[in-house]
């Protein structure tokens, strides 16, 4: 800095405000001092300044699995609203979603320096009360039940999964069948809830659940099963990707989608459309999502703490090819 004040001819304090574009300098002055950086290659040093300010403008992300569909489109969505505002991110991702190595990832993030983070584990660890986030520090969490505790972020899993049903009922069909994802799972959880709770409310019968992993192998399987259920007609599958399996399996058995069996998935991934049929499903607003993640923990880092509660993202039904009115 001080090479660049003398060749410069201005003082070090001129440019540091030029450094980090503070006002209060002349346009002439400035353009003289970004020459002589130019000149002689200075660039900030970003850590420096962030120790002396406190800040770092960087958002840590703590996941539990970045393969799934929601998982990973969240990330990218936050990334991308993070560098909209100047921040970078930096990820970690946990192994087994467990109190020690929850602790162990906000250690990392302590060390790696970050400004804030968002959590996106959607088991319910933070559900658990002898489960507790480290005090002080700035966080959101994604698709979790802790809204009572943290501010949290999450789609509207119930009432995706409501349309999803009432859909289907709409078009005629006695019951609707479902296939869920993985039991540990709160977004599984509150779909399949709300499954239960519509067929309930409209004094359908309730069949038995069939359990997957949200992949399109273990949709495929539990399609089989309910391919060799003749009174099945209607599936509600709680996410595009064993949705997928499903329809393989009712194709393979011989039952055809949607003139015999109607199908329903969740998420709206990008090549839903592409299915055959294209796919009926609820469509998540995953950009929403990472948006309203960004803001919240930067109002926490300018403003303060927040305090609890659930922020929900609306859901809406994609009608496609894959449901239609129930065989007579």
């Amino acid at each position: 800095m001080a090479d660049v004040a003398r060749l410069a001819g201005v003082s070090s304090q001129t440019v540091s405000r030029v450094a980090n574009g503070q006002p209060g300098v002349v346009e002439s002055t400035r353009e003289q001092v970004l020459t002589a950086m130019r000149e002689l290659g200075y660039r900030p040093n970003s850590a420096a300044r962030s120790l002396r300010y406190g800040r770092f403008n960087t958002i840590g992300v703590i996941l539990f699995g970045l393969s799934s569909t929601g998982n990973s489109r969240t990330v990218e969505a936050i990334a991308t609203h993070a560098a909209a505002e100047g921040y970078a991110i930096t990820l970690i991702p946990v192994g087994m979603p467990t109190q020690d190595n929850v602790l162990g990832a906000f250690t990392r993030m302590g060390e790696l320096a970050v400004d804030g983070v968002i959590v996106i584990i959607e088991v319910h660890l933070l559900d658990a009360t002898a489960v507790a986030l480290p005090p002080g520090v700035h966080v959101v969490v994604v698709d979790s039940d802790a809204g009572d505790r943290y501010p949290v972020v999450d789609t509207d899993q119930a009432d995706g999964a409501r349309q999803a049903v009432r859909h289907l009922l709409g078009l005629g069909h006695r019951t609707v069948w479902h296939l869920s994802g993985p039991a540990e799972s709160f977004a599984a959880e509150r779909r399949a809830s709300a499954w239960r709770a519509v067929l309930e409310e409209a004094g359908r019968p309730v069949p038995p659940v069939e359990h997957g992993d949200w992949s399109a192998d273990s949709g495929y399987h539990a399609g089989l099963r309910l391919a060799g259920v003749p009174e099945c007609t209607a599936i509600f599958v709680a996410n595009d990707q064993m949705a997928l399996g499903v329809l393989r399996a009712l194709h393979e058995r011989g039952r055809r989608v949607p003139d015999e069996v109607s199908v329903v998935g969740f998420d709206d991934i990008a090549d839903a459309g592409s299915y055959l049929p294209p796919l009926t499903t609820v469509h998540q607003d995953f950009a929403e999502v990472g948006r309203r993640c960004v803001r919240s923990l930067l109002h926490q880092i300018h403003d303060g703490p927040a305090g609890p509660g659930t922020d929900l993202v609306a859901t809406r039904l994609i009608v496609r090819g894959s449901t239609a009115p129930a065989p007579a």
